[in-house]
């Protein structure tokens, strides 16, 4: 990636590392795991390549026992993200454009999935675990300029 300010975005990882994961997350600002982990380990090699930020989804019982949040809000480089696995629960209780928030990002879905809705960028990066329902296996990178987010998303081969 070619911006010099970025950030890792993945989801649905269901106990499965792509390794792929390693180069393109390098150098991030910090990265994003939007739930449904599946497994310790993965959450430990991403935060050896950035900070990182994790929720548990809904398969994570595991994790939600352990602390990890249903829900998080951080700042990464200068932009203010919240996070939810289940894009619908977060809606049920935000209001993401009114409250601020320059990102916000889900998974669930496995569906990839970028929309600006005026200010607020929303995104769902899909799936990075093994290839599930028809869907390519995907993660994300936000790049940001200018105080503005813009994703990419990324199929992983």
């Amino acid at each position: 990636m070619t911006e010099a300010i970025f950030i890792g975005v993945v989801s649905d990882t269901h106990g499965y590392y792509d390794p792929l994961l390693d180069d393109l997350f390098a150098g991030a600002a910090g990265i994003v795991h939007a739930g449904d982990i599946g497994d310790y380990g993965i959450l430990a090699r991403l935060s050896v390549l950035a900070p990182l930020t994790a929720v548990a989804g809904n398969t994570d019982q595991p994790f939600v026992t352990a602390n990890l949040p249903l829900e998080a809000e951080v700042e990464i480089a200068g932009l203010r993200i919240i996070v939810c696995h289940v894009s619908a629960t977060l809606m049920a209780r935000h209001d993401p454009g009114r409250e601020g928030f320059d990102l916000v990002i889900s998974g669930h879905s496995h569906k990839a999935a970028v929309e600006r809705r005026e200010a607020t960028l929303f995104l769902n990066p899909g799936s990075a675990g093994r290839a599930r329902f028809g869907q390519s296996r995907t993660a994300a990178l936000v790049s940001v300029k200018d105080g503005r987010p813009k994703a990419r998303i990324v199929t992983l081969e």
